[in-house]
């Protein structure tokens, strides 16, 4: 009877758990797995085999519902991944399951809310599971291992980085991994933050607010991002960069398995790695950044370094100097250092920045094939090079970076940070062995100045007395004066024949400038370029503004900005930004536009941001037809034919309806009617842009603005710029004119085709045919022969007859430079900005494949 007693006991609990799931079917038994014949409900969850990560529904309002992955075990309830952040279950519960061969998110009422979106044949049944490592994957059931991984959690990371995920690119499936801030502690739904890996250049994280950078790690070299000092080789923690043909990606592993941590992206845009702390039970944060003013994206301008240890924080770099020292000591700095001396090339000097974070490398020249030595005689051979660095500080240094024109972002630290070579002109070297003259004459100047302090107090207190009182008679003489030397207002004699007809553009104060802008204050740059800073401002009257200060050591000189007064204040079209008014004082030149409304910026930005869906196909082809129409009113519509002559992604802004304007007419031509083209020996424009009888032969004509025009509409069909000159062969980020074409020959137009705009989000607005007729178009645009391109009249035309014939495109024309200088010797701060003079190249014509 004693040996009964056990079994009787089992049999009594075996028959309770029987009653117990035959009475409560939907009780939550978690397993790891989920079947094909399996659905997973709100009491039910799935559980990773080492009980780590816990997959199922959760609420944080009363009536929102999501579907994520959280740490089981941990007592702080936290989230590592959610499917459908931005598209919650409101009021009920949903149904997760595997339907025609992907995970499926519905309502109770069948709705769709969220799907892996998978396509293909299917070979066996599909199971998902989640692993310990939070990874959630789709896989065959009879495949076992990440090569048999259908889909992953992984690979669409939400707002946290766990150890074996990735970061970045991968090449084989076209596929970017990136970080998104909730929109708050409330609100899980893609926020206003973006922290992506930019694999142009050499690899380096941006942290993006909408489309404004905020801050920058500074490229890989080798064992960390040069200005993320706060990623090192912890005892438990390793980080890692990939970098190869098939991917760039970051990850990070931990050594001890009974650790865990985590890297997030917060709704305040700060990027913060934590460790838990199993003795007190809480998540211990090991870094945080941005954290510093210097952390942030170039807070200096360019030639400059940011070091927290000086004041003022901002440096320039020797050889290089602040245009006014009293505005740098004050904090105003942006666009303020300027060289010494200009560069002559044949006898120019390095100096080297120890201990620096690299400047920004998405516009660098890369080979990694070179070291140290062979890239400085590389720079050296180079008129146009600036700077050059090492990419890999390992092993004596492997690989070479160079910079071309201006450079940013730059800044110093004490013990991490990599080293920069600047190049110099040799007369800015210092010799060393004259440091003590120099303190010697340091403290005899100080003296002097201490002696003579009272005498330059009053006299600056008495010039400013004056100069209030005679500021407005000033301003309006020197305009005067401006205006009479034929700089703003000139005889239009040479295009009216005998009648002259003079055109005043209205004046504006500079202290009217100066309160508008609140002194210029950083909080009010909406923009920057090659011409110097673009602030936001606010006249008496209420009215928006936007105002171009034009920088000293800007490409856009006197005669440019006489151009564009000249040229800018004739046009009036919806197509084309309006200029209201200029302002000359002293070295002043500026520019008073229309406003254009809040995160509006150029549609170059847009192409180069990573939230680009936001320009769905209508919007894209409404930015192509507004373009078209702008150069048609410049070429045929206005009082004055006209030439723009640098017709860019940069030089298109749009505005609070996604109007594009057309802007930047410092290169721009008038032409005569009967006048059909014109040769210059100065050939200005932007590498990429130009068409090849301008380019080699210096040849412009409305043919040269159709060619800009067909690059510009490549670029916004596929979301990419146009290829630009680089040593570096992985170049499948940007496509080139030949790839194109390539396509387009062998019928694959929509492989190029910018994948955002026919995803899910997009798709109602696309349209196949639509699309490859642009295509068609802009090939036609970039052909060769300037007589084989289409008048404007022509392509406005074509976007708009959508049944017309349109002719099949001949083989396009491209430029590859061979050198760049400068044509004149008094345009040596040109090789900074970001349109070079170019001369000397050769057309080659591409072979079709």
């Amino acid at each position: 009877m004693r040996s009964e007693g056990p079994n009787k006991h089992y049999s009594y609990t075996f028959a309770f758990l029987f009653f117990f799931v035959t009475l409560f079917p939907d009780v939550c038994i978690s397993a790891n797995t989920l079947s094909a014949t399996d659905s997973l409900t709100s009491n039910k969850t799935l559980v990773s085999p080492g009980d780590v990560f816990e997959l199922g529904f959760f609420k944080i309002l009363s009536d929102s519902w999501y579907l994520g992955i959280w740490y089981k075990t941990l007592p702080q309830k936290t989230y590592v991944w959610i499917a459908n952040r931005d598209n919650p279950l409101f009021g009920s519960t949903g149904v997760l399951k595997i339907s025609n061969a992907n995970l499926i998110l519905q309502s109770q009422t069948d709705t769709l809310v969220w799907s892996t979106n998978l396509t293909g044949a299917v070979r066996a049944p599909m199971v998902a599971e989640l692993l310990d490592n939070g990874n959630f994957v789709l896989r065959d059931s009879k495949t076992n291992g990440s090569d048999g991984f259908l889909w992953q959690s992984f690979d669409f990371p939400t707002d946290t980085l766990l150890p074996q995920m990735k970061l970045g690119r991968d090449h084989k499936r076209k596929l970017d991994r990136f970080l998104t801030s909730w929109k708050s502690s409330f609100d899980l739904s893609n926020g206003d933050y973006l922290f992506k890996l930019e694999t142009q250049g050499l690899p380096e994280f941006f942290l993006w607010k909408k489309f404004w950078i905020l801050y920058r790690s500074g490229p890989w070299d080798g064992s960390r991002f040069s200005g993320m000092s706060e990623i090192q080789q912890w005892d438990d923690i390793i980080y890692n960069l990939t970098d190869n043909s098939e991917e760039v990606a970051f990850t990070f592993r931990l050594t001890d398995h009974n650790l865990y941590s985590r890297l997030t992206i917060n709704d305040a845009g700060l990027l913060q790695q934590f460790t838990w702390d199993s003795t007190n039970q809480e998540w211990n944060m090991l870094w945080s950044t941005p954290k510093e003013k210097c952390d942030y994206y170039d807070p200096c301008g360019p030639y400059a370094y940011c070091d927290m240890s000086t004041s003022p924080m901002c440096n320039c770099i020797e050889g290089f100097a602040p245009r006014n020292s009293q505005e740098w000591a004050s904090g105003i700095v942006r666009g303020r250092c300027q060289r010494k001396t200009q560069l002559s090339c044949g006898g120019d000097r390095f100096i080297q920045l120890k201990k620096v974070k690299l400047p920004d490398t998405t516009e660098a020249i890369v080979d990694k094939r070179l070291g140290l030595e062979d890239c400085k005689k590389r720079c050296a051979t180079n008129c146009n090079c600036t700077a050059y660095a090492t990419m890999d500080i390992r092993n004596g240094g492997l690989g070479c970076v160079i910079w071309i024109g201006r450079f940013v972002d730059i800044r110093n630290y004490a013990a991490t940070g990599q080293d920069l070579y600047v190049r110099l002109a040799a007369a800015d070297i210092g010799d060393k062995r004259n440091i003590i003259g120099k303190i010697i004459g340091l403290i005899i100047g100080v003296s002097l100045m201490l002696l003579m302090s009272f005498i330059i107090m009053y006299r600056f207190w008495r010039k400013n007395q004056k100069r209030a009182i005679a500021a407005p008679i000033v301003y309006r003489e020197r305009y005067q004066e401006f205006l009479t030397s034929g700089l703003v207002i000139s005889s239009d004699r040479h295009l009216s024949g005998d009648k002259t007809e003079e055109l005043e553009l209205p004046h504006t104060e500079f202290e009217a400038v100066v309160m508008a802008t609140d002194n210029f204050s950083d909080s009010n740059i909406l923009g920057r370029g090659g011409f110097g800073i673009v602030y936001k401002g606010r006249l008496l009257g209420s009215q928006n503004i936007a105002v171009k200060r034009l920088s000293t050591v800007s490409s856009q000189g006197t005669n440019e900005f006489k151009n564009e007064v000249r040229l800018i204040a004739r046009l009036q079209h919806i197509n084309l930004v309006r200029l209201l008014s200029c302002c000359i004082y002293a070295d002043e030149k500026i520019l008073i536009y229309e406003y254009l409304g809040e995160w509006k910026p150029p549609i170059l930005i847009y192409l180069k941001n990573p939230k680009r869906s936001r320009l769905n196909w209508q919007k894209r082809f409404n930015i192509i037809n507004g373009i078209a129409r702008g150069l048609l009113y410049l070429h045929q519509d206005s009082r004055f034919k006209i030439i723009h002559r640098d017709l860019k992604a940069s030089n298109v802004l749009l505005d609070k309806d996604m109007t594009p304007k057309i802007s930047d007419f410092g290169m721009a031509r008038m032409f005569e009617r009967d006048e059909t083209e014109a040769n210059t020996r100065k050939v200005v424009g932007t590498y990429g842009y130009m068409s090849p009888e301008y380019a080699m032969d210096g040849i412009f004509s409305v043919k040269s603005d159709v060619f800009s025009f067909g690059v510009l509409v490549l670029e916004i069909v596929s979301g990419k710029r146009n290829r630009r000159n680089s040593y570096n062969s992985n170049q499948e980020n940007n496509p080139s004119l030949a790839t194109t074409w390539d396509n387009w020959k062998e019928g694959k137009g929509l492989e190029i085709v910018d994948p955002v705009i026919v995803d899910s989000s997009s798709f109602s607005t696309f349209q196949p045919h639509e699309v490859l007729r642009c295509l068609q178009i802009g090939l036609l645009c970039v052909q060769e022969r300037a007589e084989d391109r289409p008048k404007m009249s022509s392509v406005v035309l074509m976007l708009g007859n959508e049944t017309g014939e349109i002719h099949q495109p001949k083989l396009p024309g491209y430029c590859v430079g061979r050198s760049f200088f400068e044509t004149e010797s008094s345009s040596s701060t040109q090789r900074d900005s970001e349109s070079l003079t170019v001369n000397q190249f050769t057309v080659s014509v591409i072979d079709a494949r």
